[in-house]
């Protein structure tokens, strides 16, 4: 079976047109979906590397709109799966209704809100099976039984593609992830949820990747990718490098 890529860019970061150009590049790399993440002035789950892309990003006039902006032209030069990544109050502010609406005509394929519990995102979802779109779900090291029930009804009400398996309680970005106990709780979680699990959040080698993808259906980069974009380096090479290791 092969294990799913998943890629995280912040748009607008360095600027709007370098990251549509990166995220074409980590999509020819080997990336099998993209997270389109929105920047956010506050983004509590994310670790320094991507919480200081966001401040670039926002400074650059980045935000909701014009992340729909470079998904549109994402999706003219790829049929990679596009997921909208972000924060709920943008969603919020904007309407639900209308941000899936928006969302879909933009080829975006789903939603990834990372603030969100999915019990309290009953008409998210409704608005987003309407337009056809995923709204994928979170679970964590703390999650309990109820929490892991709701998911269950979640994905029977609107299919997500996968479950967003976060390997540790913290922001991401952290190197001590403990990875291989990650890998055996989503090979748990596909069987109890009947869905696929991917594993993100410290994640940030070919080796980390390796590990983590052993029980799950695949791995999210996402720090160590915006990492080597502040540093001016190719980002497409350390998916090539992560692709090569899961396959």
């Amino acid at each position: 079976m092969k294990k799913q890529l998943v890629v995280y860019l912040c748009i607008g970061d360095p600027t709007h047109e370098a990251s549509i150009e990166h995220a074409i590049a980590c999509a020819e790399a080997g990336a099998d979906v993209l997270e389109l993440g929105v920047p956010f002035s506050d983004p509590t789950a994310d670790g320094a590397a991507i919480a200081k892309a966001s401040e670039r990003a926002i400074a650059a006039g980045g935000g909701l709109s014009r992340a729909l902006d470079a998904a549109r032209a994402i999706r003219a030069r790829t049929r990679v799966p596009l997921l909208l990544f972000g924060y709920y109050n943008p969603i919020f502010v904007r309407g639900e209704e209308k941000l899936a609406a928006e969302a879909k005509d933009a080829g975006i394929d789903g939603l990834l809100v990372v603030d969100l519990p999915v019990d309290e995102a009953t008409t998210l979802r409704a608005s987003c099976k309407k337009h056809g779109l995923a709204l994928v779900p979170l679970l964590a090291p703390t999650s309990d039984a109820a929490r892991v029930a709701a998911t269950k009804r979640a994905i029977a009400e609107c299919d997500p593609g996968f479950v967003y398996y976060v390997s540790l309680t913290g922001v991401t970005g952290a190197g001590d992830a403990p990875l291989a106990e990650a890998s055996a709780r989503a090979e748990e979680l596909r069987r109890e949820l009947g869905a696929k699990v991917v594993i993100g959040f410290g994640v940030d080698s070919p080796e980390k990747a390796r590990v983590a993808a052993r029980g799950a259906d695949g791995v999210v980069v996402g720090s160590a990718v915006v990492r080597a974009i502040a540093a001016g380096k190719n980002p497409a090479e350390l998916v090539r490098a992560i692709r090569a290791a899961i396959d």
